[in-house]
């Protein structure tokens, strides 16, 4: 079905937001949203094929699959237009609405329940922007046994703010580094694992982690980010170390980065602003899935074969009501075609930031971020809860994650009794119902790595990646300079690894040989790189000339 949607000149969708069939399919009946807030179109009411009681708002059409505008105001005198509808509206029951846009099947039309997919909860994944990058840190510890692995956008460390909002505001988001004490995380983590609150903490030493904090951040400051790497660095030890990728020398703003450039829905690189999505030409949900999981195949930069549903976010906080944990009634899920025909698939959490829910700036941040064009070809489904705004019990007037303790002010938000962290696990659980299996890598341990790539680099370091292979127990990472021999610098157990303490503006090469009880098999083929520059120190985050 073609669209087109009601919205104010803030670009929030008003009463009267209207879907319109187009020739093609003259069967679709039209439908008229009844809120006046939400810009998902949620709540919507068939008032059959009556001709548009509201000619003369202004719209956007997406009847081409691709939203062009259009800007029609409605005049004084047409406001018993308005009221017409509204009495129209009485009348007819809910309906659908959609949402097509460039490379995205429509959305479904009512939310429902989630379905299993019977992905394997072990193989699940968590990444967030900003306070959904708390939230992931916070997530991925509480559940350390199912997370593979946790992307943290300008977030920070576990138990940050200790339950204390004048720490959320203060030193977990401005610095210094003085007021973030690692000990003080590891101690709380290590005390709630010991009683059994969350998993045991050294699970974590197997996650693969992905840190980003752009040179032009206005709002979480490096310090607060690089307090998260020290944390994950504690568990993970020289051992592990390769299991971690922190990328620092980019020039975004406070902000999921994508690849795409040009498109005016989205902001400039070094932006700190609504949708908080900045056109870097850096892919992050590509990197942030293949650190975590390994080689992907490429993504589907054309029209999508997978779907966006909605799902009702009530069945997964009862007793209570979403809005009592701050949860919006409708969350949303990317599922591919081949995931839909019972392929078995895995999933990945992607939590949206502060004032990046549905409410505030559409679906951007399920459609924009770049996660579906992967997931298409790559066998994942991505899950987008969604918070809402909350001025009085509980107060969270941004929309973000709880990562202070605002739900119920005691420190069980860090932990599996976390309101929030309760309601994620019960859709991830519902996705994962009856599905142990593990999904299986392609390749015999005789065979050397394929695909040995270099995804990402900072100043100090890179990310590698390649295709898993069947049977290894872990993997042996070989790195020369371009006129040196190769030496090993590492062993991880996953299909990733994070080389660090680099020197910039310095190629160098990689080999990735496989290891099974001992035995080491065939080097894959060499791969090189050469790291970034240094960026000049920012003194005044977004106005910093931007390296990309």
């Amino acid at each position: 079905m073609a669209c087109e949607k009601l919205i104010d000149q803030s670009g929030r969708m008003l009463k009267g937001a209207l879907i319109t069939p187009v020739a093609s399919e003259p069967n679709q009946p039209d439908t008229i949203v009844t809120s006046a807030l939400p810009r998902d179109g949620r709540q919507t009411a068939d008032y059959g094929n009556l001709q548009n009681p509201f000619p003369n708002w202004r719209v956007i059409s997406c009847s081409d699959g691709a939203f062009s505008h259009e800007h029609r105001r409605l005049p004084v005198g047409s406001i018993s237009t308005f009221f017409k509808g509204l009495a129209i509206l009485r009348q007819h029951a809910i309906g659908a609405i959609c949402a097509a846009v460039v490379g995205m099947s429509p959305l479904s039309a009512e939310p429902l329940a989630l379905r299993s997919y019977h992905a394997p909860i072990g193989e699940s994944s968590i990444s967030g922007i900003s306070s959904g990058a708390f939230m992931a840190v916070q997530f991925g510890t509480a559940w350390s046994s199912i997370v593979k692995g946790v992307g943290v956008v300008a977030g920070g460390p576990y138990w940050c703010a200790e339950a204390k909002m004048w720490r959320a505001t203060g030193p977990c988001m401005k610095g210094p580094a003085s007021g973030l004490n690692i000990t003080a995380f590891t101690t709380k983590a290590d005390a709630n694992a010991s009683a059994g609150k969350i998993d045991p903490d050294g699970n974590l030493a197997g996650q693969k982690i992905y840190l980003f904090h752009g040179y032009n951040d206005a709002v979480v400051d490096r310090a607060v980010t690089d307090a998260a790497a020290d944390f994950y660095r504690r568990y993970l030890g020289d051992a592990n170390r390769g299991n971690l990728f922190y990328q620092t020398a980019l020039g975004a703003g406070h902000s999921f980065v994508v690849a795409k450039e040009g498109d005016s829905g989205l902001n400039s690189c070094s932006a700190n602003k609504e949708p908080y999505i900045d056109q870097c030409g850096y892919d992050q949900a590509g990197i942030i899935l293949q650190h975590i999981y390994g080689r992907l195949n490429p993504p589907n930069r054309g029209q999508l074969a997978g779907v966006v549903k909605s799902f009702d976010q009530s069945l997964y906080t009862t007793p209570q009501a979403p809005a009592a944990l701050s949860l919006s009634d409708t969350g949303y899920l990317f599922v591919p075609q081949d995931c839909e025909q019972g392929a078995l698939c895995r999933v990945h959490v992607a939590l949206h930031g502060c004032r990046q829910n549905a409410r505030e700036i559409g679906l951007k941040f399920v459609n924009d971020t770049g996660y579906n064009a992967w997931a298409d070809t790559n066998r994942l489904i991505i899950l987008y809860p969604q918070t809402r705004t909350s001025l009085y019990r509980p107060t969270n007037p941004q929309a973000c994650w709880d990562w202070w303790g605002y739900v119920n002010h005691t420190s069980s938000y860090v932990t599996k009794s976390g309101a929030q962290i309760q309601a994620v696990k019960a859709m991830l659980d519902a996705l994962a119902a009856d599905g142990a299996t593990p999904v299986s890598a392609t390749r015999q341990l005789t065979s050397a790595p394929q695909g040995l790539t270099v995804i990402d680099a900072s100043d100090t370091s890179v990310d590698l990646v390649w295709s898993p292979l069947a049977g290894a127990t872990t993997y042996r990472v070989l790195r020369a300079d371009p006129d040196d021999t190769f030496q090993r610098i590492g062993e991880v157990a996953g299909a990733s690894f994070g080389d660090s303490d680099l020197r910039p503006q310095t190629t160098y090469r990689w080999r990735v040989s496989a290891v099974l009880k001992g035995a080491e098999g065939p080097a894959s083929e060499e791969a090189s790189a050469t790291t970034r520059s240094t960026p000049p120190r920012c003194n005044h985050p977004g106005t910093c000339p931007v390296t990309k």
